[in-house]
């Protein structure tokens, strides 16, 4: 465009209108706007009056002054400002147009890049996207809740045309509680002018109309410039996946908290049930392998066709209803192991199929209404434990995948702590096993002792006391302790107890039996040979975090009926605890001692006389675990104060005393009472040393058997005591002492002074003796020796119950006794 095409207007040129439908702006030397035609009018909304004279960055957003170019500039994108506020890119040419009176001129083309948009049409283009594509259903409503407008997407959600609805409330149009419900809602926000955002709701959709689905709506008051309330607007939303994703991450949150919260087999099953129901489905149930409930080891890999599945939990949403309409059957599992554990994966049954009508078999389910089931296998570490079905009925949806990895997770879940339980379970069936062994098996006899032992079980696993029947009518009770938990403790109180036992057999004194205990105790820690332990192999021998006992305690008690004396040494062990006949009680104050395995010092013996019906209470550390040992002893001699009950009354009220509800570890408990053995029961002769008094032996005890009744053994005892005598005479030295003592078991006792102990020989057939040990030994229960301070004592026992027997064994037909 040339200084041709334009006029004077007002001593300013001005583009002529007429040369080309192309926007033009002339502009001289200082940026001053000396010409604009009217296609820039139109383009900019700015008439040539208002911009002649003016700087030409008036119209541009944020320009640089204007700097006339060298040379001709095409296609500079610049945006340039209308009147209205918007902003329309442009593309300029910039042309020399000649010199005027201030220099030269240039001519600036402009070319629309784009359309100009207003704010109020992109209001309008905004509104009408919302109400034709926006995916977001929206209704618009007058201050009375009347509906005027609402877009496709709401109509698809309502199953309403908007003819249908106008001018008439949400209840009026959609009767249901959750439309009531949002009416409240609305009128609380016309009431305050505060939005609400994310209110649920719940329908059916036109699309979906077998399953329920969730909206999210927000309402928020529609305002004019001078705040006027026009009316609501409401913004709906499907949100059923992030509803259905946020139910499935509750579930595994409450998985987390019940499944597995104790190591119990059936209590996690029931765990998985009450997570899942109705969680995820509307009914379940969890059959598990019969080595899981037993807490036996399994095999990796697919279960074997003989393998059983036991029902553990089974749980629906309708318990109640179904029970009454008589759904409760499938206490048994509808189908085998095989048959159901081949694939070890979770996988969607049809229930039509033969193997899902097998498996509703087994459910609380209306099977007639059921349309979709799973199974999900309990594995862990490639080994199978159960399976757990779930089924859903009804309206509800079926299960996808999102349901079966959810499913998954909690099968995993649940058999790692199966898992858990079994070894537990395993664990704790050896220890019990453990522990029941080294309880006492016999009563003592009830004519030198009553006795009886309670158990506090906490799993410790180390406690024991025991009675032990001694030669001579004698007796032992024996209380100890390993400290520690688990097998390894209850092994090793095995192992003391089978050796107290053993032991016990050689009639040792306690002290004594303690020396030789403490070397076997040493000897099964691993110890060094030199009377000291290394202390890790000390801690690792039972010495729990909790104890306070660093090593293995032990008591022995030997009582004899016949004398009334007691015998008791202690090895780091409580002493035990004297009820006299009268009533009173008597705490022994002795020292305890070193405990086994510790400095490896001598044990100490305390000898005392114990009148008849005296009370002896023993109890193990165990008894410690909220009190000192003082404080114990002084309780128990509150306790036992005048008492006049049973011994297993006294213990049954000493563990309700003493131990916690939940006790820390193991106690135990034994109460004694002594019994002495009247003269009449217990014959004793000094003999001397001649040979000749065998036959008067024989006399002596057939007469005495005569005086108690029992003549039929007469000639088994004479032999015994004929041939204990005569080896005394032969072998051994004065003084010799004959003794019968009548309790439980006849026994015969020979004493003498010598400590060479007799032993059996096996004669030969042309020997002409040898053979009265072994016809003793043959003849009797047991035997034995028991060596005293000054000789030892050589006794036989024979069982009263089978003398009769016996002695016809021995006479034959035709012997007179």
């Amino acid at each position: 465009m040339g200084a041709s095409d334009a006029t004077e207007r007002g001593g300013h040129d001005r583009v002529d209108p007429a040369a080309e439908d192309r926007a033009r702006v002339l502009i001289d030397a200082g940026g001053v706007v000396v010409g604009w035609n009217s296609a820039a009018e139109r383009l900019l909304d700015r008439p040539a009056d208002a911009m002649l004279g003016r700087p030409v960055v008036d119209p541009l957003d944020g320009a640089d002054p204007f700097v006339p170019p060298e040379a001709a500039e095409d296609d500079v994108l610049v945006g340039l400002r209308r009147t209205d506020g918007a902003f329309v890119p442009c593309r300029i040419g910039v042309r020399r147009a000649g010199a005027g009176e201030k220099g030269a001129r240039w001519e600036v083309t402009l070319t629309p890049a784009g359309r100009a948009t207003s704010t109020a049409e992109l209001d309008h283009a905004l509104l009408e996207t919302l109400f034709t594509v926006s995916p977001v259903g929206l209704y618009l409503l007058d201050p009375q809740l009347r509906i005027i407008r609402f877009n496709p997407a709401a109509e698809g959600m309502e199953r309403t045309s908007v003819a249908e609805a106008v001018g008439r409330r949400p209840a009026e149009v959609w009767p249901s509680a959750d439309v009531e419900n949002m009416e409240r809602v609305m009128e609380q926000v016309l009431a305050t002018g505060r939005p609400a955002i994310g209110v649920e709701k719940r329908m059916r959709p036109p699309g979906d109309p077998e399953h329920e689905h969730v909206l999210s709506a927000s309402v928020f008051p529609l305002v004019s410039e001078q705040g006027r309330v026009l009316g609501l607007a409401d913004a709906t939303v499907d949100v059923t996946d992030h509803h259905l994703a946020r139910e499935r991450l509750n579930v595994l949150a409450l998985a987390g908290k019940r499944i597995g919260s104790s190591l119990d087999v059936l209590d996690t099953t029931r765990g998985l049930a009450e997570v899942s129901v109705p969680g995820l489905a509307d009914s379940m149930a969890v059959e598990v392998l019969e080595p899981v409930l037993a807490g036996e080891d399994l095999e990796p890999g697919p279960v074997r066709p003989d393998t059983v599945l036991r029902r553990a939990a089974c749980r629906s949403r309708d318990d109640a209803e179904l029970m009454a309409a008589g759904v409760c059957d499938g206490v048994r599992p509808p189908a085998n192991a095989a048959e159901t554990l081949h694939e070890l994966e979770p996988r969607i049954i049809d229930p039509r199929s033969a193997l899902g009508r097998r498996l509703l078999a087994g459910l609380r389910a209306p099977r007639h209404l059921v349309h979709s089931l799973m199974l999900v296998p309990l594995v862990v570490q490639s080994r199978a434990l159960g399976l757990a079905m779930f089924c859903r009925w009804g309206d509800r949806r079926p299960f996808e995948q999102d349901d079966v990895t959810l499913a998954a997770e909690l099968a995993l879940r649940t058999a790692a702590c199966l898992d858990n339980a079994r070894r537990y379970l395993r664990e704790r069936n050896s220890l019990v096993a453990l522990q029941h062994a080294m309880r006492s098996d016999g009563l003592p006899p009830r004519d030198t002792l009553d006795a009886a032992h309670e158990y506090a079980q906490a799993g410790s696993g180390g406690d024991w006391v025991d009675v032990l029947a001694l030669s001579g009518a004698r007796v032992a009770l024996v209380a100890g302790r390993v400290p520690g938990r688990g097998l390894e403790t209850a092994a090793a109180a095995g192992r003391l107890r089978a050796a107290v036992h053993t032991l016990s057999d050689l009639d040792l004194e306690p002290d004594e039996l303690l020396a030789r205990l403490d070397d076997l105790a040493r000897r099964f820690s691993g110890g060094n040979g030199d009377g000291t332990d290394h202390p890790s192999q000390v801690r690792d021998a039972g010495r729990s975090d909790d104890a306070d006992e660093a090593f293995t305690t032990c008591l022995y008690l030997i009582y004899d009926p016949v004398s009334g004396r007691c015998s008791v040494a202690s090895a780091g062990h409580p002493w035990p605890v004297l009820v006299q006949p009268d009533g009173t009680v008597a705490a022994l104050d002795r020292p305890t001692g070193a405990v086994l395995r510790g400095s490896g010092g001598p044990f100490e013996r305390t000898d005392l006389d114990l009148p008849d019906n005296s009370t002896l209470v023993m109890y193990t550390p165990g008894f410690c675990q909220e009190r000192s040992d003082a404080q114990v002893r002084k309780r128990v001699t509150e306790l036992l104060d005048g008492f006049s009950g049973t011994v297993r009354q006294a213990c049954g009220m000493l563990i309700e005393a003493l131990i916690p509800d939940r006790p820390r570890e193991d106690a135990a408990v034994q109460v004694a009472r002594t019994h002495t053995l009247s003269s009449a029961r217990v014959k004793s002769w000094d003999l001397p040393s001649d040979p000749s008094v065998v036959s008067r032996v024989r006399s002596l005890v057939t007469g005495q058997l005569t005086t108690w009744g029992m003549s039929q053994a007469a000639f088994t005892t004479e032999l015994i005591a004929s041939e204990l005598v005569t080896n005394a005479i032969r072998y051994a030295k004065p003084p010799l002492n004959l003794r019968l003592i009548r309790s439980h078991v006849l026994t015969c006792e020979v004493s003498d002074g010598s400590s060479t102990s007799p032993r059996l020989r096996h004669a030969r057939i042309t020997d002409e003796g040898g053979r009265g040990l072994l016809l003793a030994a043959r003849f009797s229960e047991r035997w034995g020796t028991r060596y005293t301070d000054d000789g030892k004592t050589v006794w036989v026992e024979q069982s009263i119950p089978e003398l009769h027997r016996a002695g016809d064994a021995v006479r034959g037909p035709g012997v007179r006794s």
